[in-house]
């Protein structure tokens, strides 16, 4: 059996020691500390060295945690720049209107939370009064992630400086009126106020890394010198178990991001108890942030402590402190004095005789009310440091107490998340532990009041002037008045309209070839930003490497393996390529900064982003709802689309249902384009809608979803008829007839009419050469580039009716007249087409790829799912069959001719 307390074997091992002498000698000087001091004086010297080591440039691996007290000493501490006891004032005045608000509210059964702010307040109140940058002054400003839950308390903010009226603030999450406020976060629904939604939990965090990144890809590519921004992230602690809110630490460190902030409030709580209840989460954090390269700042205890620790000579707090787990720190919180001094302080002998030291007044003012996150010297403190600190990103561990300040019955539950209001007493009370001037005559009828010193009360001109320093109002979301972009030059889009004659070309190609002419073109082809994650091969982009380069702060410091080649690998300082690497998550977070680059810097980029199908909306749907919901445009393009095209790769990769979940984003406009003009026609419209001249009735805050193939075929010329751009924009149009396609029928012959969308239109078109040939009937073709945008298009013709308007929805104009039934199929379930069944007046039925996907031959697929040419022309022969118009035995007479 090994014995555990043996020196077990190291990496060191395998290096030759040149002096074990020497190397004896230090051990023995280790072992002889430990003996005489103890082995926390031993660990306490071992530290010293190491930061002396890291301090001389002799290279060690840094420690992944410290003691559980602050990063920075009470003696370190800066002065605060301002006047410490008005911005006491000002964040008892806004503690109170936020836990107003919410508690009014809670009369419509709206909820709301208040506990979160109460621990968070000055961790906003110090980034509001001395650092957040607004968007009044030079350059950009900040960037603020709010923490959702705390939105009450940037209400009442904005309240007391006048932005927000009282009757807005009784509207809070009563939005339907049209005056009110909503719950979270919400660009779209306060746009003038917020510009990121953050409630989602994780989602914060990574946005805010990329968009700190992508602030240096502006400032490095010469779009905009935004260089003096700053992003702050406000994060929970138990919201840092979601996977998003820690999988791009590294990428932060790596490309030194010291323009980003994370300030993680730890109130040791998750929304129904301890984020770690047997452990310690500021531990925890710590290391993970240590260890992926970030700066960590650790504010935890306020200055009542420092007592305590000036007492503290042998180390025991400390020890005591870093092993106590957080669900017994929670506890210490709500007990008296007694339970404190004999169950923290008793374990230990040096401990219990500190305590007799100590008043029970002082005793429960450390462990009820004394934390670093309360105190606004503290935050002021680590907000210095972590601007000054250069070289990487900057964690801040602010450990707060959930429901501080607003009693007894708040602080440190377990429920309190869920605790909606306090009761008229609990208002008084703290109204007394605040110190507000609120009379009691002010709460009439048992209604709590809002409150306000008056707006030319010096608590108000102090916090307008604070703001108007640092460059205006914050939060705040402006969209600069900047000019729409030119359209890039017809030939770019006009070049797809002859068709591929015999070349064999596949949309996810002819898409790729659209966007390196459109970023050659020279009024807006640097506004640009391709963004891949990791497949750019697969799609055909290699071709861009070389002309735009990928994006990396580092540059090229190697020579790449393929730089003989022609496509070679060139990464660059000003690369224009965002090459994420195996992250859809992060990826997408690129695409929203980017997206959003109008309204964050006052410069319209135009993201796209292509990806494996599958890989889009069921894996990153959350973000694409973040996208709508932060008004981002741009284009995002599903690669390798449809269930049967990519059958090699099986049940993962077989996407048949990802327009069905883009058909629930009201922002995404969602297109399934057959032909590689269509393709051109769909980005010409996106263009012009998003970042163009839009019309005075349309949304410009959309963004536009494309499915591609990969799946080489020839590609038709466009058709010269009347209206065909118009219906490839709204969903629907004529691709050709039995007759214009020269097929031979009967003049009496039943006609059918076969709608298509995306690769599933070459199946119609062999089924209408089989029908005409083989059964006699004549069959139209119609491509269906958008079924969504046909529903949506019915969906308000039938809203119009209701108000007493005629309006015909399109798809029923486009097929008015067309004889016979209507066939749809696509590559995707049948929900797909069967999205506009209810408006077409013909007998309609659909055709689609629904259950799991397989591997298999792109034929056999299709044949397995009844979706195959042959399969098309048994189903549209069914349906002439039931309406009489061929005889009902060629139904079967087909399924055997074809085998199915």
């Amino acid at each position: 059996m090994t014995d555990p307390n043996a020196i077990q074997p190291s990496e060191l091992d395998q290096l030759p020691d040149r002096d074990p002498e020497e190397t004896a000698e230090w051990q023995a000087s280790l072992d002889a500390v430990a003996a005489a001091a103890g082995p926390h004086r031993a660990a306490y010297l071992m530290r010293r060295t190491l930061e002396r080591a890291e301090g001389a440039g002799v290279a060690l691996p840094k420690l992944l945690e410290t003691d559980y007290v602050n990063t920075i000493p009470t003696a370190a501490e800066p002065a605060v720049d301002g006047d410490e006891a008005m911005e006491q004032r000002i964040t008892a005045w806004n503690r109170w209107n936020a836990a107003a608000m919410v508690t009014r509210g809670s009369k419509y059964g709206v909820g709301g939370h208040i506990a979160t702010f109460a621990s968070a307040a000055w961790l906003y109140e110090t980034g509001f009064n001395h650092f957040f940058r607004g968007k009044e002054g030079d350059g950009s400003g900040d960037q603020l992630y709010i923490q959702g839950h705390a939105s009450p308390g940037i209400y009442a903010r904005a309240f007391l400086d006048g932005r927000i009226s009282e009757e807005q603030l009784d509207n809070f999450r009563r939005e339907a009126g049209g005056n009110g406020l909503p719950s979270y976060p919400h660009p779209r629904r306060l746009p003038w106020l917020w510009e990121f939604p953050t409630v989602s939990m994780g989602l914060g965090p990574i946005s805010a890394i990329y968009q700190a990144r992508f602030n240096r890809y502006l400032t490095s590519r010469g779009i905009k010198d935004v260089s003096d921004s700053h992003v702050w992230a406000f994060l929970g602690d138990g919201e840092m178990d979601e996977p998003e809110s820690t999988t791009a630490l590294t990428l932060a460190a790596r490309e030194r991001l010291d323009n980003l902030t994370f300030v993680v409030n730890c109130n040791l709580q998750r929304l129904d108890g301890p984020v770690r209840a047997n452990f310690k989460i500021v531990q925890e954090l710590e290391a993970q942030f240590r260890g992926a390269g970030w700066n960590v700042i650790k504010t935890l205890w306020g200055t009542a402590w420092d007592e305590l620790f000036q007492l503290d000579t042998t180390g025991a707090l400390v020890r005591r402190l870093r092993e106590v787990p957080d669900a017994q720190v929670q506890t210490y919180q709500t007990r008296d004095a007694a339970y404190i001094r004999e169950d923290f302080f008793g374990k230990d002998p040096a401990l219990v005789e500190m305590a007799k030291l100590l008043s029970d007044d002082k005793i429960l003012e450390c462990f009820h009310v004394s934390r670093g996150g309360h105190e606004s010297r503290k935050v002021y403190a680590a907000y210095k440091a972590a601007l000054s600190h250069k070289g990487a990103p900057t964690v801040i561990l602010a450990q707060t107490v959930k429901g501080h300040t607003l009693g007894e019955g708040f602080a440190s539950k377990n429920a309190n998340h869920q605790m909606k209001k306090l009761t008229v007493d609990e208002f008084k009370a703290m109204r007394d532990r605040l110190e507000l001037p609120i009379p009691d005559s002010r709460f009439a009828d048992g209604v709590v009041p809002y409150a306000h010193p008056g707006a030319d009360s010096p608590e108000v001109r102090y916090l307008q002037e604070r703001r108007a320093a640092l460059g205006g109002p914050a939060p705040a979301r402006r969209v600069h008045p900047v000019a729409p972009l030119p359209q890039p030059a017809e030939k770019a889009f006009t070049a797809f309209d002859k068709g591929s004659g015999s070349q064999n070309v596949a949309t996810t190609m002819a898409f790729v070839r659209l966007v390196k002419d459109l970023v050659r073109d020279k009024e807006t082809g640097r506004r640009w930003v391709p963004i891949v994650p990791d497949e750019a091969r697969t799609f055909g982009m290699e071709s861009l490497f070389p002309s735009l380069g990928i994006y990396s702060p580092m540059g090229q410091t190697y020579e790449p393996v393929d730089r003989d080649q022609l496509m070679y690998y060139k990464e660059a300082k000003n690369g224009q390529i965002l090459n994420e690497g195996i992250t859809e998550a992060g990826a997408m977070a690129e695409f929203i900064a980017a997206s959003t680059s109008y309204s964050t810097h006052g410069e319209t980029m135009i993201p796209f982003y292509i990806y494996y199908s599958m890989f889009g909306w069921q894996r990153t749907g959350d973000q694409m709802w973040q996208l709508g919901d932060q008004l981002g445009r741009g284009f995002l393009v599903g690669a390798t689309a449809g269930r049967t095209t990519l059958t090699g790769e099986g049940l993962q990769h077989a996407d048949g249902h990802s327009p069905v979940i883009a058909a629930t984003n009201p922002a995404a406009l969602t297109y399934d384009p057959a032909f590689a003009y269509e393709i051109a026609v769909i980005v010409k419209e996106g263009l012009r809608r998003m970042f163009g001249e839009a019309k005075p009735d349309e949304d410009q805050n959309v963004f536009y979803y494309l499915t591609v193939y990969n799946e080489p075929l020839p590609q038709p010329a466009k058709p010269q008829a009347a209206g065909v751009d118009e219906g490839i924009v709204k969903g629907l149009y004529r691709f050709n007839t039995a007759e214009s396609a020269g097929l031979s029928t009967a003049a009496n012959a039943p006609r059918i009419q076969l709608l298509g969308s995306g690769t599933a239109i070459h199946w119609a078109l062999k089924a209408q050469a089989l029908l005409a040939e083989e059964w006699g009937v004549a069959a139209d073709v119609w491509s269906a580039t958008s079924w969504t945008e046909l529903r949506r298009d019915a969906m308000e013709a039938d809203e119009a009716l209701l108000r007493g308007e005629d309006r015909v929805p399109f798809v029923r104009q486009a097929l008015q007249g067309a004889e016979g039934p209507v066939l749809a199929v696509s590559d995707y379930m049948r929900q797909v087409p069967d999205q506009i069944a209810q408006w077409v007046e013909q007998d309609y039925t659909s055709l689609g790829a629904d259950g799991f996907g397989l591997s298999d031959t792109r034929e056999a697929a299709r044949r397995h799912f009844g979706v195959d040419a042959e399969s098309i022309v048994v189903a549209a022969l069914a349906q002439l069959a039931r309406r009489g118009e061929v005889r009902a035995t060629a139904v079967k007479e087909a399924r055997e001719k074809y085998g199915l």
